[in-house]
């Protein structure tokens, strides 16, 4: 039986990455450090780098939302309207526009955030704190 090496080289359609890594490591951009397959060794320390030619996406509903176990599945949706008609009801449509997939790790860290953001614009009175399950707010006479 013959056994072959891979060459350990760089493909050429792949270009050479030129942008300088964040100086930072990703502990302190408010993510822990990767977590570490050895008890003896110290977690990894990971950099973030941005990528400003990075396309976003605009969305502006949820459509779905499942955690099966194993990942958590976001769909995200954009609603395009119809055209407006006279004496008609506006009607639209709603398209994905993107689809995340998270481990759980990344999903509670996802979780976490968004309930530092939503403190924040409690305390800056954006929203208002939603009432406890179970409760009744007092009617006025």
């Amino acid at each position: 039986m013959i056994v072959r090496k891979r060459k350990a080289t760089r493909s050429k359609s792949r270009p050479k990455e030129t942008k300088q890594m964040s100086p930072e490591p990703t502990a302190s951009k408010g993510t822990a450090p990767a977590a570490s397959g050895d008890g003896g060794r110290p977690p990894a320390q990971i950099r973030y780098l941005d990528r400003a030619d990075m396309e976003e996406t605009f969305a502006d509903s949820i459509t779905g939302l499942i955690f099966d176990g194993q990942t958590l599945r976001i769909e995200l949706g954009v609603t395009r309207f119809d055209d407006v008609k006279a004496n008609t009801p506006i009607t639209g449509r709603r398209y994905p526009a993107c689809r995340l997939v998270l481990p759980p790790a990344a999903a509670v860290d996802l979780i976490n955030r968004m309930q530092q953001i939503a403190a924040a614009l409690t305390q800056a009175g954006v929203v208002r704190a939603a009432a406890p399950r179970g409760t009744t707010t007092p009617k006025a006479d």
